[in-house]
């Protein structure tokens, strides 16, 4: 596979700018009769032939005004509870130190971190859905393009990664991720992510074709 390099815009709300064989069984937790993305009837359902195809091996492209790091912009406030998180980790990072460094603990770096460092997520995409591997701790993560709506939230098993529902919208794909975890998920150090994040990312093209741009909105009404 080719590589590339993908660029990241930071936007906030926080908006933040930076870039086997299947089966025919009903998809977990969606309603009766619901097909699983691999499913073959699935696939084979007639659809418009989306803007562009992310198939292949894609690296952060870094550069100026697009860190790997979610930095919090002008002006931002945080909730009380949150407040004491990055209070505590910007006092950690004067004394040369690392707070809550759950990644290093092995727990998952999730979305939207795991998009943006320095290893490099090869993408597989289909009609239904695309498939991401990133090689930090081989995390995966799926985005569904079937047309299923979000798992009811008090029945959804929830992840760090989330469940991110994606739609064309002209030239780019909008991407909804909610259900994710409570606890040990960092938006970056010392911003915590709460069972309440909402993301939307906005997926387009630039660079005559060649490299995915990503802008982030996120918001938690738990942090912020």
């Amino acid at each position: 596979m080719e590589s590339a390099r993908t660029g990241k815009r930071i936007i906030a709300l926080v908006v933040f700018s930076v870039i086997f064989a299947a089966s025919d069984v009903s998809a977990q937790f969606q309603p009766p009769g619901a097909l699983g993305a691999l499913a073959p009837a699935n696939l084979a359902k007639p659809r418009p032939k989306p803007p562009f195809d992310l198939t292949g091996t894609w690296l952060h492209g870094g550069g100026a005004d697009n860190g790997f790091r979610f930095s919090p912009p002008p002006g931002f406030k945080l909730t009380p509870e949150a407040q004491v998180h990055f209070d505590a980790a910007r006092k950690a990072q004067a004394e040369g130190k690392v707070y809550r460094d759950d990644i290093g603990q092995c727990w998952p770096s999730g979305v939207p971190i795991m998009m943006t460092r320095v290893w490099p997520i090869a993408m597989i995409q289909l009609p239904t859905a695309i498939f991401m591997i990133q090689e930090l701790m081989n995390t995966m993560r799926f985005i569904y393009l079937d047309g299923r709506p979000h798992t009811d939230p008090d029945v959804a098993v929830r992840s760090f990664n989330g469940e991110s529902i994606g739609h064309w919208e002209n030239d780019t794909l909008v991407v909804d991720t909610t259900n994710f975890v409570p606890d040990h998920h960092w938006i970056d150090s010392g911003i915590p992510a709460s069972d309440a994040l909402h993301i939307l990312e906005g997926i387009r093209m630039i660079n005559e074709g060649k490299t995915p741009e990503i802008e982030y909105t996120a918001t938690d009404p738990k942090s912020w």
